[in-house]
C-alpha cells in the first residue's frame, strides 16, 4: 500500500465531471493510493495531500469557475506538489479522435501551478441532464454520454505510475 494521499477535486455543473473524478479516484485507489474525491468548492487547503488532480467541466470554451477558484485559492501550495489537470466537455467523439489542447484559462493555470499535464475527456448531456440548453440539445439529436471509462482509467493509472516512480 502506497502511503501517498492524492486529492481528486472537480468542478461540475451536472455531474459528468464528478463521474470522471470518481473514476480517477477509483483507479488511483486500485494502484494503492489514498485517493480522496471532493467537489472543488469543498477544498479549502491541499496541504494534507501529496498530489492533486483537478478537473473542471467546459462550457462554451470556459473551464468551471469552481475548479478555477480552487486552483487560485490553493495556488501557493499546489506549486509545491505534483498536479494534473483535466477537462470534460465535448459532447461528441472529438476527445477520442485527437488530443484537445487546454482552453486558455486552463493553460494559464497549468503554467502558474507547474502542472505536469492536462487531458480532455468527453462530456455527457443526456435526457436526465438538468437545464433548458441540455434538453434542447437532446431534443435535436445532439448530446449523449461521451465519457470513455477505459481512457479515464488509463490516464489515472499513468498518474499512479508517475507518483510511484517518484517515491
Amino acid at each position: 500500500m502506497n502511503s501517498k494521499r492524492v486529492l481528486v477535486a472537480y468542478g461540475s455543473r451536472h455531474g459528468a465531471t464528478a463521474g470522471i473524478a470518481s473514476e480517477i479516484g477509483k483507479a488511483l485507489r486500485e494502484d494503492g493510493f489514498d485517493a480522496v474525491v471532493l467537489p472543488a468548492d469543498d477544498v479549502e487547503d491541499v496541504r494534507g495531500f501529496d498530489a492533486v488532480v483537478l478537473g473542471g467541466s467546459l462550457y462554451a470554451g470556459h473551464w468551471s469557475g469552481k475548479a478555477l477558484h480552487c486552483a487560485e485559492r490553493n495556488e501557493q501550495y499546489l506549486k509545491h506538489r505534483p498536479v494534473w489537470l483535466f477537462s470534460s466537455g465535448p459532447v461528441d467523439s472529438s476527445a477520442e479522435q485527437h488530443e484537445i489542447p487546454p482552453v486558455p484559462a486552463v493553460a494559464r493555470q497549468m503554467e502558474r501551478l507547474g502542472a505536469r499535464e492536462h487531458a480532455t475527456f468527453g462530456g455527457s448531456i443526456t435526457a436526465s441532464t438538468p437545464g433548458l440548453i441540455a434538453k434542447a440539445l437532446v431534443r435535436h439529436g445532439k448530446g449523449g454520454d461521451f465519457r470513455n471509462s477505459e481512457r479515464i482509467q488509463a490516464w489515472a493509472h499513468h498518474i499512479g505510475s508517475e507518483l510511484a516512480a517518484a517515491a
